[in-house]
């Protein structure tokens, strides 16, 4: 285990708009469509959102928003106009600060004092610590999974160390592999694997804590990415993203075992819950004649100036 080194750059306020394309374009017209979406980056400690808007094609006949179990905000979408395209954008501007995590500070526990504390505080009802430690469909802690948890987060590990460690192993152990695994993927078949996506790496994460005690939720968002050296950033070509946030003595503590370091200011998130399933981007039903589509997602994550003036609100905006 390495003791990360201090970053005080990455920690510092930083600015972004986000914009988020998905496109579906049906072989046949589609008659109806009824979906359900995570679009609204939510609120956090770390995390203000200045402004948002949503586009939908075709008009929706049908926009809501409410607030869902977990506190993100879902839309709701019914189209019931005959169409062969179906796109939903938004753009987000934010203003993110993510302080350092104090692995020392955190090292004053264990992980077996820490699950105690918590234990202890949540006498009653506290529901973060309950809906946070339950399995769900995918993040089900088998024995295979419970025995891989205690052999790397044993209770005697310190506990900022053994959060380093997490991150550590499933970064150096796991190969990044796009098309290694699917949504329905198991964590038994992620360890047997040793490869896969953020998506991934976020649940294994999420379901080792659990296990050995420490509540922990699946964060949906973006990162800031930079290009190789030399070459240009293309227009819609950053992607979502999703790592793991662990509740400690000191607070929720978020890591990304795909990039091997603790969550900083380059870290937007737009929604939490048990699993990817709780915070799909999109998803829904439709009726067609047609058997196929084809779908199309652009992301774009843009830092700003702070001396650029953020956008007012405008008509249709939802944030």
């Amino acid at each position: 285990m390495t003791t990360p080194e201090p970053r005080p750059d990455l920690h510092n306020t930083r600015h972004y708009e986000v914009r988020h394309t998905t496109e579906y374009v049906y072989e046949d017209y589609v008659t109806a469509s009824y979906s359900r979406a995570c679009l609204r980056p939510r609120s956090t400690d770390h995390q203000r959102v200045v402004s948002n808007v949503i586009e939908v094609t075709p008009s929706a006949n049908v926009m809501s928003e409410h607030t869902d179990f977990f506190g993100n905000y879902s839309h709701y979408l019914e189209i019931r106009t005959r169409h062969t395209r179906f796109a939903v954008t938004k753009r987000s501007e934010l203003e993110i600060t993510w302080p350092q995590v104090d692995v020392e500070a955190l090292n004053r526990w264990t992980v077996a004092t820490a699950r105690e504390e918590l234990r202890s505080t949540a006498a009653g009802f506290d529901l973060d610590h309950a809906r946070y430690l339950l399995p769900s469909r995918l993040v089900d802690v088998t024995p295979m999974v419970a025995a891989y948890a205690v052999e790397h987060l044993p209770d005697n590990k310190p506990l900022g160390d053994a959060l380093v460690q997490l991150y550590e192993l499933i970064y150096s152990d796991y190969k990044y592999a796009k098309g290694a695994t699917s949504t329905t993927t198991t964590l038994e078949e992620v360890i047997e694997g040793k490869a896969g996506v953020c998506q991934d790496f976020a649940h294994l994460a999420a379901g080792m804590a659990r296990h050995v005690g420490l509540p922990a939720r699946y964060v949906s968002g973006y990162i800031e990415t930079v290009p190789p050296p030399g070459k240009p950033k293309l227009a819609g070509s950053d992607a979502t993203h999703a790592w793991t946030s662990i509740r400690t003595p000191l607070g929720w503590v978020d890591l990304d075992p795909t990039n091997n370091h603790f969550a900083d200011s380059r870290y937007i998130v737009t929604a939490w819950g048990r699993d990817f399933r709780d915070v799909s981007p999109l998803k829904g039903i439709i009726f067609s004649e047609g058997s196929g589509s084809t779908l199309n997602v652009a992301v774009d994550v843009i830092p700003l100036t702070k001396e650029r003036p953020h956008r007012q609100p405008e008509l249709g905006d939802l944030g």
